[in-house]
């Protein structure tokens, strides 16, 4: 928003809360109960959220309904930002199929058409934005610019498109194959040295991505490299995140191992992605590069129960890594947290059936972190790693109107946000009383 848009929000703003011009029919007022803002980490009582044209232009103390506007009463309900998810992959979801032959029976033409339910059930979840941080770049574009169309429901949509990292790293879909058994994409992504970074991730903004995704280390789902081990060089690294900031573009890190994390931290990455094998050193870099990091909880709870009672539905070794790496999870983001690092909310959803995503908070708790810094992860910080706090992550002036609520107290019982009754992305009410709005 310019500098003259931001002076007419708040003369609409100042003119209708003292009813000096009349509501429109895009003049919408939410009366919260208890709205928890994002960014601050008190809340506050029986307050007034003034939208138009889909943007919030005042929140105001007191019940206040201008003129002609339409009310939204959640006078009794919890108000949040609508929640963020930083590491999602929307366009896949397990099944309990065997992963080798979905991979070579499955179409990226399967996984659009399976990607816009997995998107609306996103929405409705109450995570209005979220980061796909590793799918097909063609299709998972085509989905954000339908989403922004109007045309499928789901959530706001900044992507990376498919990981980079090099052969036989977690990113490599050889990997377990025939050698004689190839994909038309599956090298498109493949960094063997510098100059690969750079004309991949030139080749990625071309196309659309938002931001760049790498896989400096091993990873537990894929066959047979190893987490704890760094496989992407530095000056691998750094030619991807130098490449990518001069085009405007953060870069996420998929790192578990100690080295591959501090390695890249080092390298100016902007989020660590896991970091499970992060040690005191690692956070002391994290928080002198200012760089984030993403726990993904779900997911490792997810494969690590698999790991237990269904090591048969797992890529081969990914079971026996599972249950060697994810213990160590929990234990990572309560090291981090009690450090000072920055964290950002964020499931790896895809294992977990989308919209399940709010299983994370409790997770979170679990691990030490307050409640409250649960849900600025989630919204505020979330929005900070995406890099758009002007538009979403905390309910102000100016921000769009993208709201959740929930019945009850989630600084109480955070389970309350696995139970959103309310959901609004950009003054568009998707979901009330528990129940979805038919369109």
């Amino acid at each position: 928003m310019n500098y003259r848009g931001v002076l007419r929000v708040v003369a609409m703003a100042v003119a209708v809360s003292m009813g000096a011009v009349p509501a429109t029919a895009q003049d919408m007022v939410v009366h919260a109960g208890k709205l928890i803002d994002g960014v601050s980490k008190t809340p506050r009582s029986n307050v007034s959220i003034l939208i138009h044209d889909g943007r919030i232009t005042a929140v105001q103390d007191g019940f206040v309904t201008p003129a002609g506007a339409d009310v939204v009463d959640l006078s009794h309900s919890t108000v949040l930002p609508g929640l963020i998810d930083c590491h999602v992959h929307i366009t896949g979801q397990f099944d309990g199929g065997n992963p080798i032959a979905e991979a070579v029976t499955r179409t990226r033409f399967d996984d659009a058409v399976r990607s816009t339910t997995y998107a609306r059930n996103t929405l409705l979840a109450g995570f209005t934005s979220v980061r796909d941080v590793g799918a097909d770049a063609d299709v998972v574009i085509a989905l954000k610019k339908a989403i922004a169309a109007g045309i499928v429901e789901g959530p706001r949509m900044w992507v990376a498109g498919p990981p980079l990292g090099p052969t036989g790293g977690h990113n490599d879909n050889a990997n377990g194959m025939d050698p004689e058994l190839s994909g038309l994409t599956w090298k498109d992504n493949i960094v063997n040295n510098p100059y690969d970074a750079r004309r991949i991730v030139r080749e990625l903004h071309q196309k659309g991505v938002d931001l760049i995704k790498i896989m400096p280390s091993g990873g537990v789902l894929s066959i047979g490299d190893d987490p704890t081990r760094q496989l992407m060089a530095d000056d691998e690294i750094a030619e991807v995140v130098r490449t990518a900031h001069s085009l405007g573009m953060k870069v996420a890190a998929h790192a578990h191992g100690e080295g591959a994390i501090n390695a890249a931290v080092r390298l100016g990455v902007d989020s660590i992605e896991h970091g499970t094998y992060a040690d005191e050193a690692s956070y002391k870099l994290m928080k002198e590069h200012g760089t984030y990091l993403v726990p993904t909880l779900l997911i490792g709870q997810a494969v690590y129960d698999i790991a237990k009672d269904h090591p048969e539905q797992l890529n081969p070794s990914s079971a026996k890594k599972a249950l060697e790496t994810v213990p160590r999870m929990l234990k990572n983001l309560h090291d981090a947290y009690h450090a000072g690092v920055k964290i950002a909310f964020g499931t790896d959803e895809s294992l977990v059936p989308h919209g399940k995503n709010a299983g994370e908070f409790a997770l979170m708790v679990k691990a030490g972190m307050a409640p409250m810094d649960a849900i600025i992860a989630a919204t505020g910080s979330a929005a900070d790693l995406i890099g758009d706090t002007a538009d979403i992550g905390s309910v102000r002036p100016g921000r769009y109107a993208d709201l959740v609520a929930v019945d009850g107290d989630p600084l109480t019982d955070i389970t309350q946000l696995e139970r959103v009754q309310f959901v609004m992305k950009g003054g568009v009410v998707y979901k009330s009383d528990g129940r979805i709005v038919p369109r």
